[in-house]
């Protein structure tokens, strides 16, 4: 099997006997979801009226296998029970009550990816929750998620180390490493507006029967040296898409906050994510994913849409599968 420009030929075993990793995904919008409940911006409004060609995207979070039956969910979205629905490989139906989620990565501790846990919660014992400490805090002290849920399933926490690589217990084949971003901490957070380390982060997930690697940065506003050396690194990127322009929510009214005030980098400006992916060498898929519904790209037949394409770069959608 010919794995990629990090990974390596296996001869000894027969490429139908070699499992690969596979991302799938769950959601693709941003807090809201696409269309938003209350929004008629051109996209919602559109989106309704059938008069775009466009199709709706559910809370950003994914599902991400070695092997097919045991899964990590990256962020538990308010539309999880939705999304699982949808993938039967995370309901196998092997007993009464029954998962394939085996372990939870929360990538920071915004409502739009942690309040699924509270959709979660029959669950027959706790689940084996990773994040940082700083999610932890702000998830027991301004959402008290982490206490709400003591009285039903609870939650094993890990934490997650911001240098080196962890694995999971029933995750094999596939390595983890965090790195902090700049982003946003929530409304709730005392870091609100002055980030810290840990309060966001990305992911790069390893097969290590391959050495291909997953990059994965839903919420990413500003591109340091670090995080810029992990993508490099990458055979895939999945990263930010939540806006078009900087001023994109301030021109339609809906907010007096820039993407990077709200810790996403946008696509298109100067040192804007489209500069940054073109960048990368040509044999890196890159997709985004957590987009606003206010994005222009979420119209399949417009110029914005039609700019990512001829830059080779997709936009993910629910139900989107990667292998790698």
């Amino acid at each position: 099997m010919t794995s990629g420009r990090r990974g390596r030929n296996r001869p000894d075993v027969p490429i139908f006997l070699v499992q690969r990793m596979r991302i799938h995904i769950l959601g693709a919008g941003a807090g809201g979801g696409f269309p938003q409940w209350n929004c008629n911006c051109p996209n919602c409004d559109g989106l309704r009226k059938g008069t775009i060609r466009a199709t709706a995207r559910t809370q950003s979070s994914i599902a991400v296998s070695g092997d097919t039956e045991n899964w990590v969910l990256f962020n538990a979205s308010p539309d999880v029970l939705q999304q699982v629905q949808r993938f039967p490989a995370l309901q196998p139906a092997r007993g009464l009550r029954d998962t394939a989620i085996r372990a939870i990565v929360l990538i920071d501790a915004q409502i739009d990816h942690t309040t699924g846990l509270y959709m979660l919660r029959e669950h027959r014992q706790p689940h084996s929750l990773w994040c940082t400490s700083l999610v932890r805090e702000d998830l027991t002290t301004g959402n008290p998620l982490f206490k709400v849920l003591d009285h039903y399933c609870g939650l094993d926490w890990h934490d997650i180390p911001l240098s080196g690589s962890f694995a999971m217990a029933g995750i094999g084949g596939l390595e983890f490493a965090a790195l902090p971003l700049i982003s946003n901490a929530p409304p709730y957070s005392p870091h609100r507006d002055h980030p810290q380390p840990g309060d966001n982060i990305g992911v790069t997930i390893t097969d290590g029967r391959s050495g291909r690697r997953l990059f994965y940065a839903p919420g990413l506003g500003q591109m340091e040296d670090h995080v810029w050396a992990a993508m490099q690194a990458a055979d895939c990127v999945l990263v930010d898409g939540t806006l078009w322009t900087d001023d994109e929510m301030i021109r339609l009214g809906a907010s007096k906050k820039t993407s990077r005030d709200m810790g996403h980098l946008p696509q298109s400006g100067p040192d804007g994510m489209i500069e940054w992916l073109d960048r990368l060498p040509s044999s890196t898929r890159k997709i985004l994913i957590h987009i606003n519904n206010t994005n222009p790209i979420l119209n399949d037949d417009s110029p914005e849409r039609a700019e990512l394409t001829r830059h080779g770069i997709e936009v993910s959608y629910d139900g989107m599968e990667i292998e790698l």
